[in-house]
């Protein structure tokens, strides 16, 4: 099934004008301007630039949040297409254009043929990339204004067959925290380091000695990384500098080695400044929580994986192994039970994040049918309004 020309030229148009988190005011727009063209009233507001849409069958029934994800990263495109980003160091390397779009397609589907019953919420989130807009939107009362009984995202995924749909109970992404550690020692000649106290070698034995914490204080059988990505000292090549700041991320499936994985950096940080006679200061911030599917909510999401049709596309589902990338909708899935699915974008598809990454626009038909399928057999489902979420 080919897409509908007007959702490729949105897709298209919305990666070619990448906004970063809590900045996508013309994505909202856009985003806005489509749902009132289908019969939508649009809510605006909640974290700056989300949106809100609300199919209201007018019939007592179950309700239901479906997420997409606007926000891109701050990365300079290298790819050819003519739809590549026209901003410098700001680019859709992580298909949230096709996100958006998807579900567009499916609130205009929806809105022509509903469910039998209930409400579906469409929420356009912003701020996915590190700014944590789910937990926002949630702190500024986007439950309570939009109640539902279940949250399900979508998230496309390059290395799995164009189409094929990837899904697995319990902890399917990883939490995280990123880290921050400020060094300060005293500046000196590079021929005398005598004279002072050197915060290059104090950050480089930070750097060796994080890497023992996932080998030696974590389980094995629970996948955690700690990874340092930032190393800034110094401005020339013969002056010892007076301090270092470094930078990264910590990941795990587990919260309790998540919390281990940060005791211990704080131990190494605190050592290091002891052996080494220098000043260390780190410091945690913008965590995320582990994305963790519910088993009735997966169970129910792989028998809509089922009945759809898989005519043109690969065999239909896989149990796909977790990944210690970190997603915010986690931060649903601690509020309410549901499901975080993966999409295949092409096993010859750029990896996510990468300047040569596209969303593959022959999956977006297969996205709109996803959510059109899992919102009407959701709303067909008996007694689920007032379900327990103790299966969280």
């Amino acid at each position: 099934m080919e897409a509908p020309a007007d959702l490729i030229a949105i897709r298209r148009d919305l990666h070619a004008h990448p906004e970063l988190r809590f900045e996508e005011v013309r994505t909202s727009g856009i985003v806005a301007d489509y749902l009132m063209t289908h019969g939508y009233t649009p809510h605006r507001g909640f974290a700056k630039t989300g949106v809100v849409a609300t199919l209201d069958t007018g019939r007592p029934g179950p309700s239901i949040i479906l997420r997409a994800d606007m926000d891109a990263l701050p990365v300079t495109e290298r790819g050819g297409q003519a739809h590549a980003s026209r901003h410098e160091g700001r680019m859709h390397a992580c298909g949230h254009d096709g996100h958006t779009t998807m579900l567009l397609g499916a609130a205009a589907a929806l809105a022509v043929a509903p469910p039998e019953r209930g409400i579906v919420h469409f929420v356009f989130q912003p701020g996915e990339e590190g700014g944590a807009g789910a937990d926002v939107m949630i702190r500024e009362g986007l439950l309570e204004r939009f109640p539902a009984d279940a949250c399900f995202g979508l998230h496309n995924w390059p290395g799995l067959q164009a189409g094929q749909f990837g899904v697995r109970a319990g902890p399917v992404m990883a939490g995280g925290w990123r880290f921050a550690l400020r060094l300060r020692g005293r500046g000196a000649h590079a021929a005398q380091p005598h004279r002072g106290t050197d915060s290059v070698v104090a950050g480089a034995a930070f750097v060796q000695a994080a890497q023992t914490l996932v080998s030696r204080r974590t389980d094995p059988l629970i996948p955690a990384v700690v990874s340092v990505c930032m190393f800034h000292a110094g401005s020339t090549d013969n002056i010892l500098p007076d301090g270092a700041e470094l930078a990264g991320t910590i990941r795990a499936l587990d919260r309790g080695v998540l919390e281990t994985l940060k005791d211990g950096l704080k131990d190494i940080a605190a050592g290091i400044a002891t052996s080494c006679g220098v000043e260390a200061d780190i410091r945690f911030h913008s965590p995320y929580p582990v994305t963790v599917n519910s088993v009735p909510e997966t169970e129910f999401v792989r028998g809509v994986i089922r009945a759809l049709d898989t005519d043109g596309y690969p065999a239909a589902m896989t149990d796909i192994p977790p990944s210690l990338a970190s997603e915010d909708f986690g931060f649903f899935l601690e509020a309410r039970p549901g499901v975080y699915a993966m999409l295949g974008n092409g096993e010859g598809s750029a990896p996510l994040h990468a300047p040569d990454y596209d969303f593959n626009d022959a999956i977006i038909p297969r996205g709109v049918a996803y959510w059109t399928t899992l919102a009407r057999r959701f709303m067909a489902r008996p007694d689920e309004k007032g379900r327990s979420h103790d299966n969280v």
